[in-house]
């Protein structure tokens, strides 16, 4: 060792692991349920769930006393009790005779936290050993729900991910938090909140409970529909899957409050329109006011419903030859001066997939293309073919065949080894 490097190790011995490196990288102090007032990790609102994933985590900070560079003799694992020293070294990307600075370790931190195995790890270097002193993530004993009465115990430890015999994580709980006021949300009861707490017991072991708070339901006080004039309100209504709250309705979900079921009626009244020739039909907006109860939903859609269009030009292009354009054309389902109707549309798409597969074109893509004349209230479509890769049968495998041998089979299909891939003749 030359005297530089003497007396770098002189400087790093002055801190408590001459090359410290203190790393925040876990949980903190976990709620004890048994013996003091739980600490529990803040409730979690329904609207705003929790943080998901490793984004809980808190972020490793390193701190070093002076930008040096030592190599590394030996590792010395300390703090495994259940991991075996081994599977720890695997995830380190530190090796003996490796030069190491405050960036490699960092790096070799954030590593070995990401794992998830560990709720603690440091690294110090002490004469020219690399020591990596870990605390392990605990081991869930069982996981329990509180409070709920809406939702069964079983439905919600199918929703969660943590569970007996797994590694508890602080990211594990925060994800399963949001699974459960998502769960409560869908059921119409946006203002219930769910608060993990620990329970610690030996061999570091821990209960996980989640207090429940459901809170009431919510439901829909009133559906009010803006922009109509092609259709009623109630023809309006009676697409959509979300309905007005009514005391018969007691086995029905649909008249509780959920946003996903709310974008879901904007996609089916976007279909029932543009199917009806509303080529340019939109939704401007939709809106939900809880009412000053908190109980109940009030639902505007506006709509902008335009004109109504009919087919214009209606052409194929397709780039290959063998495809002939004039042929697929015929197979298609719109004539010009129909009215518009996006069923038409899908039904022209599959007419040209099955004629191209027909074909031996398997992989064929038909894009169909849009421009709208509004001085003359019509629609242009062009059906664009292209090609993918043609496909041939390499194998045909017979399966469940107890009675009859393979030859007797295979001489009634219409495709062989060898053939091109054809739809039409499966």
């Amino acid at each position: 060792m030359n005297d530089m490097t003497s007396r770098a190790a002189v400087r790093l011995s002055a801190r408590s692991s001459l090359l410290a490196l203190a790393v925040a990288a876990g949980l903190g102090a976990p709620a004890l349920a048994q013996t003091a007032p739980a600490q529990a990790t803040p409730a979690t609102p329904a609207p705003t769930p929790a943080p998901q994933g490793a984004a809980a985590e808190q972020t490793p900070r390193v701190e070093i006393a002076a930008p040096q560079t030592i190599t590394i003799n030996r590792i010395i694992v300390q703090g495994a009790q259940r991991i075996d020293q081994t599977t720890v070294l695997s995830y380190l990307p530190i090796r003996p005779g490796d030069a190491v600075d405050a960036s490699v370790l960092d790096v070799a931190v954030r590593t070995l936290s990401r794992t998830g195995l560990f709720a603690d790890v440091q690294l110090g270097v002490q004469n020219g050993d690399l020591i990596v002193q870990i605390k392990e993530n605990p081991i869930i004993n069982q996981v329990v729900f509180e409070g709920n009465k809406a939702l069964s115990q079983d439905k919600l430890t199918k929703e969660v991910t943590l569970a007996p015999r797994g590694i508890y994580t602080r990211a594990k709980v925060q994800e399963d938090v949001g699974a459960i006021v998502e769960l409560y949300r869908l059921q119409g009861r946006i203002s219930a909140t769910v608060t993990p707490k620990l329970v610690q017991l030996d061999q570091n072991r821990v209960d996980v409970i989640f207090e429940i708070n459901e809170g009431p339901q919510t439901g829909i006080s009133a559906i009010n529909i803006l922009g109509n004039h092609a259709f009623s309100d109630r023809d309006v209504r009676g697409v959509m899957v979300t309905e007005k709250s009514t005391w018969w309705k007691f086995f029905s979900n649909n008249d509780n409050y959920d946003p996903n079921r709310l974008e879901y009626d904007q996609e089916q009244l976007r279909k029932f329109y543009t199917n009806r020739g509303y080529y340019d039909f939109r939704v401007i907006s939709s809106v939900a006011e809880l009412q000053p109860d908190d109980q109940a939903f009030q639902l505007t859609l506006t709509l902008n419903e335009g004109d109504k269009y009919n087919f214009g030009e209606v052409k194929v292009v397709t780039q290959n030859d063998r495809l002939n354009a004039d042929f697929l054309q015929r197979l298609i389902p719109i004539r010009s001066g129909d009215l518009y109707e996006s069923d038409k549309i899908e039904q022209a798409v599959d007419a040209l997939t099955f004629a191209a597969g027909s074909a031996g074109y398997a992989f064929v893509e038909i894009n169909p293309t849009y421009r709208a004349n509004p001085d003359t209230d019509t629609v242009d479509v062009t059906f664009n073919v292209s090609e993918g890769q043609r496909v041939y049968i390499d194998r045909i495998n017979v399966v469940g065949n107890t009675r009859t041998i393979d030859p007797v089979i295979r001489r009634e299909l219409l495709l062989t080894e060898g053939d091109a891939f054809n739809r039409a003749l499966m």
